[in-house]
């Protein structure tokens, strides 16, 4: 999407990161009953934690307060990379749809990086 941004839903990595936790959702679904207040839930609340975190920091009056949300939305995106890892080492997932989400943390990863660096004061 190229243009003006005029709101945190026009910026890719604030999509990218909604289409993940939809994505995480679907994965999840699957998984044992017992696990719904454990791994599902720590997997679903760090997934949905980084495109609200995106959210909530672009809200904010200030550049350095957008920065520390996007900051914080980075480790929730490396909790979730943890639970996924996790899930695949006890057979809650496979490797297949680990890989396929690790590239989109990956991706996503990226992203914010990239938008922290650019509201770097110069």
């Amino acid at each position: 999407m190229t243009g003006k941004i005029n709101s945190y839903k026009d910026l890719i990595v604030w999509q990218q990161a909604m289409d993940l936790a939809v994505a995480t959702y679907s994965l999840t679904k699957a998984w044992p009953k017992e696990e719904l207040y454990g791994l599902t839930s720590q997997v679903r609340r760090s997934a949905t934690s980084i495109p609200a975190n995106i959210a909530e920091g672009y809200g904010r009056d200030n550049t350095g307060s957008y920065q520390q949300f996007l900051r914080i939305a980075q480790g929730s995106l490396k909790e979730l990379e943890t639970h996924l890892q996790i899930a695949e080492r006890i057979g809650l997932a496979t490797r297949n749809e680990v890989h396929h989400m690790l590239s989109a943390t990956e991706a996503i990863g990226k992203m914010l990086r990239q938008l922290i660096i650019k509201l770097a004061p110069e």
